[in-house]
């Protein structure tokens, strides 16, 4: 979360409360869309995840894949997914930035990343792509999830800055009050700011509460004509 220090104090202090947001009546369904989807872009492969938090994806992906190698930057939410899945050669936590995955060791041909676009800034998404494409091998899978605003049951936006970025104050249980960045990028900016990045074969699914794009990393395949 490189230059978003009040993001990661933000899912620090909401480390014990996170996964409440996976039960809200009316995400259900979707939610039972996804754990259906989801998994089944990975099996057998080795994933890395980006911004893993608590491990609520980690936990779901690792019942179909080879080997998760799960990244967050905040210690509190990396304890919280320690402690709720049982010690397994299928998954590895570990502390990383995710504008700086070159040091995470592993081979990998497959990435996810929950409920992480949302939160980078509109000008730095193409840089972030950029270097998780880096980390990965070509022909590699890539699964992004996310939500799309919904009036009632997302916070409200409070501000946008000059960028186009979207924010809201969100209070945790503690009384605190957090200013989040919170963007909800249109299907095609999703599509044109992956391709740019070097994606191919974008496939782009909405949901009602949610969003879901997988992608093929590496340069266009020629097929016979």
């Amino acid at each position: 979360m490189a230059n978003q220090p009040d993001l990661l104090g933000y899912y620090a202090a909401r480390a014990r409360e996170y996964e409440s947001v996976y039960a809200k009546p009316e995400r259900q369904e979707d939610l039972a869309t996804l754990h259906a989807a989801v998994p089944e872009f990975f099996g057998g492969r080795h994933v890395l995840e980006v911004a893993c938090g608590t491990g609520y994806w980690t936990r779901r992906i690792a019942a179909t894949a080879a080997h998760v190698t799960a990244c967050d930057l905040a210690d509190e939410v990396l304890a919280v997914a320690s402690a709720s899945y049982a010690a397994s050669d299928r998954i590895t936590y570990r502390m990383a930035d995710a504008f700086d995955l070159m040091d995470v060791a592993g081979q990998f041909d497959a990435a996810f990343a929950g409920f992480w676009w949302s939160h980078v800034h509109r000008q730095n998404l193409r840089g972030f792509l950029t270097g998780l494409h880096r980390r990965l091998s070509a022909g590699a899978i890539v699964v992004l999830v996310d939500n799309r605003y919904v009036s009632g049951s997302n916070w409200p936006i409070t501000r946008t800055d000059d960028a186009g970025n979207t924010y809201q104050r969100r209070t945790l249980n503690d009384g605190s009050v957090h200013e989040v960045l919170k963007n909800f990028p249109s299907a095609e900016e999703i599509v044109s700011t992956i391709s740019a990045a070097g994606g191919r074969d974008v496939l782009y699914r909405s949901l009602t509460y949610y969003w879901y794009v997988s992608y093929v990393v590496g340069p266009a395949v020629e097929r016979p004509s």
